[in-house]
């Protein structure tokens, strides 16, 4: 008798033991090495591609059940960059972004969803140019953890497709397509605990 409920204390101790690490872990996107991609269609012709470099943001995530996840991101929108001065000019201005008055894209998660082996559904907030429309990302990640000297580090990617003009950016219809892929990379760092 003493020993099953010894047997018992060791394996209630152990479960206590796993349900205190599965936890929602804090996440950091690390601005350095996360960007935000999009690839529009050109006269119907050709693909024109570029990228968000000033991403930012905190992700909450537990390995256990991602729906007690959550994303707050936000990207510089003057931070595009197509490899062209006055093509970036013009998506700056007021017949596309106009980062003067709309400085930041933001994402912010509603529901989080397992997808599959190493996939995930986010549903969430996509606010461009001052409107917010509800987007649904495809995520492969996140990676394993990467641990350094001072933080761990784990990978996520993310892929949705919006219509720009569903957001009030509707500037060159003739020229540009309404569908816009995007592609976000995400590096996520989090300071080791201390021992």
């Amino acid at each position: 008798m003493s020993r099953s409920i010894g047997l018992l204390l060791v394996v209630a101790s152990l479960y206590c033991a796993v349900a205190a690490s599965a936890e929602v872990e804090t996440w950091q996107i690390d601005p350095v090495h996360s960007s935000a991609q999009f690839s529009v269609r050109h006269l119907g012709i050709s693909t024109v591609r570029g990228a968000f470099s000033k991403v930012s943001g905190t992700v909450k995530y537990d390995a256990t059940d991602p729906r007690k996840g959550a994303v707050d991101a936000a990207i510089e929108a003057a931070s595009l960059d197509t490899r062209v001065t006055m093509r970036d000019d013009d998506l700056r201005g007021a017949d596309f972004f106009d980062v003067a008055k709309f400085p930041n894209i933001t994402f912010k998660s509603k529901r989080i969803e397992a997808a599959g082996a190493g996939k995930l559904k986010i549903t969430g907030d996509l606010t461009i140019h001052g409107v917010t429309n509800e987007v649904v990302l495809a995520v492969d990640g996140p990676s394993a953890v990467v641990k350094g000297e001072s933080d761990e580090r784990r990978g996520v990617l993310a892929t949705t497709k919006i219509n720009r003009k569903d957001f009030g950016v509707s500037g060159a219809s003739a020229m540009v397509g309404d569908e816009i892929t995007i592609t976000i990379d995400v590096e996520l760092t989090r300071p080791l605990a201390a021992k």
